[in-house]
């Protein structure tokens, strides 16, 4: 029938406007979710870059504090090497001493 024709056309025109909305919906959507998308990579760089500077610092901070605790360690190893140096020269006087006096090591 001739009559349907013009409500045909209309209710299509009106369905291809309804895809068109939806597909610039759609379009729109993906443009929000790209932005968000980008945005949140940015930040998450920055909080992982502020993060990595804090590392270092604390591994520069720890390194300070070993470096120092090393010097430490082998002030105190230097030392122990010389008391043992002379403690060794005092053992060897002693030995030489009660060598020349004749006391035998059981007698001590």
């Amino acid at each position: 029938p001739p009559n349907n024709t013009p409500l045909i056309d209309e209710i299509s025109s009106k369905v291809q406007d309804l895809v068109e909305k939806i597909n610039n919906s759609r379009a729109s959507d993906q443009r929000v979710m790209d932005s968000f998308q980008e945005e949140l990579m940015t930040k998450v760089t920055e909080v992982c870059q502020e993060m990595k500077e804090s590392m270092y610092t604390v591994y520069e901070d720890n390194s300070n504090e070993m470096h120092v605790k090393l010097k430490e360690l082998s002030r105190v190893l230097e030392s122990c090497t010389r008391l043992h140096q002379e403690l060794m020269e005092a053992t060897q006087a002693l030995t030489g001493l009660r060598v020349s006096i004749g006391v035998k090591k059981q007698d001590c």
